[in-house]
């Protein structure tokens, strides 16, 4: 097969300005959810979590987040350690997270509101995002008048907004149904390609995560630690319309499913 795959001590050194995880173990009391786990998310590329469910792949983004402190090991992100949450760093939620109150202008330039930018600039920062995730004329409604596609690029967008160079998205389509599902899979590929950013994606869905992703991490069961590291390659540049048609795509999909059924109850 052409893919690149390899393991964790193989890979190549981070990307300038990535993200990597050194020797993280968290625990719950008894119960440990990682351990020793390490891993570099190069910058302008998206990473997928992937793994039974229940192997820590939430855990690990909401360390990266600063949402939880791990029981060792550290995260660092543009070489620098962190410490808890920060601007450089911004998550998208599975269930939206909107305020309920406030119109899709207010709830896209909420964070920049809260850095303290001026009304004028943050809206038209806000409108710029607006646009780029398909919700033009929806500037003034508020979440209850939108379908669960909309809010979730409402939410994609405030993320966006704040330009943080991390983003962290915890699956955030899966309370969609399959054909926004699809169109928000197609719109993601395209913000990778003109954002320079790190994006870390969680995802159940082996297809999914083939379909968007740069590399793949797979995650082994609880205390999860890396298993190997996969790199989808050629089929990448044939088009987001062609990719689920390419037979490498097909071949590293069943090649996931053999990895990881063993680890399905």
């Amino acid at each position: 097969m052409s893919q690149t795959k390899e393991a964790f001590e193989q890979s190549e050194p981070a990307a300038e300005n990535a993200v990597v995880a050194h020797g993280i173990s968290k625990n719950y009391g008894d119960v440990q959810a990682l351990q020793n786990l390490s891993l570099e998310f190069p910058r302008g590329q998206l990473t997928s979590l992937l793994g039974p469910s229940g192997c820590g792949k939430t855990t690990l983004l909401k360390i990266i987040a600063g949402l939880l402190e791990p029981t060792s090991g550290e995260v660092e992100v543009n070489g620098h350690a962190i410490t808890g949450p920060g601007p450089d760093r911004a998550f998208v939620f599975q269930d939206f997270a909107l305020l309920p109150w406030a119109n899709v202008l207010r709830n896209v330039s909420f964070g920049l509101e809260l850095r303290g930018v001026a009304k004028s600039e943050r809206e038209s920062i806000a409108e710029k995002y607006i646009h780029d995730v398909g919700l033009t004329g929806f500037e003034h409604s508020y979440p209850h008048e939108l379908s669960g596609g909309m809010r979730q690029r409402v939410g994609l967008a405030r993320a966006l907004s704040v330009d943080a160079q991390v983003l962290l998205m915890d699956e955030p389509f899966s309370a969609v149904d399959e054909q926004t599902r699809r169109k928000f899979q197609e719109d993601l590929l395209s913000l990778v390609q003109h954002e320079n950013k790190t994006f870390i994606f969680v995802t159940h869905s082996i297809e999914e995560a083939v379909y968007v992703s740069d590399q793949i991490a797979i995650l082994l069961p609880r205390p999860s630690r890396v298993s190997e590291i996969i790199r989808p390659t050629n089929f990448r540049a044939k088009g987001a319309e062609n990719i689920r048609r390419d037979s490498e795509y097909l071949d590293i999909v069943d090649e996931i499913w053999a990895s990881l059924r063993t680890y399905v109850e």
